[in-house]
């Protein structure tokens, strides 16, 4: 499913997607830093740098690369985990990244009969043109994440 800019508020951003995956899969892209470089980053990017201390608390920091764009620095902490369930942490992107967004994103997964559906919000944002940038950047990189789940199943 596509996001639909015209339903969220300014300051907000919600990505569905669906996963013919179980929800303990798919929250492991999320929480196995080694799984996380494989497949995070828009279109054209890739993550050759992704630490984590997955649990409420702890950080995590990554960076994404393309050969068109400074390397891209960011991170944030873990506020709320349910396993296989639901993700809540904050980001944003390092000094220098002429981004000046700290926002928060939770990611909610719901499973029937093997599919997992996939809800990404992503709050507040400063300006529409900054949601906008995350709209298209995060929806390359969870369609990554689909294209990574279908070549790699369990």
């Amino acid at each position: 499913m596509q996001p639909k800019t015209e339903a969220m508020a300014e300051n907000e951003l919600f990505i569905d997607r669906t996963f013919d995956a179980p929800a303990a899969l798919v929250f492991r892209l999320w929480s196995d830093a080694e799984l996380l470089k494989r497949w995070f980053g828009p279109k054209d990017f890739t993550c050759p740098s992704y630490t984590l201390d997955f649990r409420v608390g702890g950080a995590y920091r990554g960076m994404i690369r393309s050969a068109d764009y400074p390397d891209g620095w960011f991170g944030g902490t873990f506020k709320q985990i349910v396993p296989n369930s639901k993700i809540v942490m904050s980001f944003a992107w390092e000094a220098g990244s002429g981004q000046t967004d700290l926002t928060d994103i939770t990611i909610t997964l719901d499973e029937a009969d093997g599919v997992t559906s996939q809800r990404f919000h992503q709050a507040p944002f400063a300006s529409v043109a900054e949601r906008d940038s995350h709209l298209s950047g995060w929806s390359e990189c969870l369609d990554k994440q689909v294209s990574y789940l279908r070549d790699n199943p369990a």
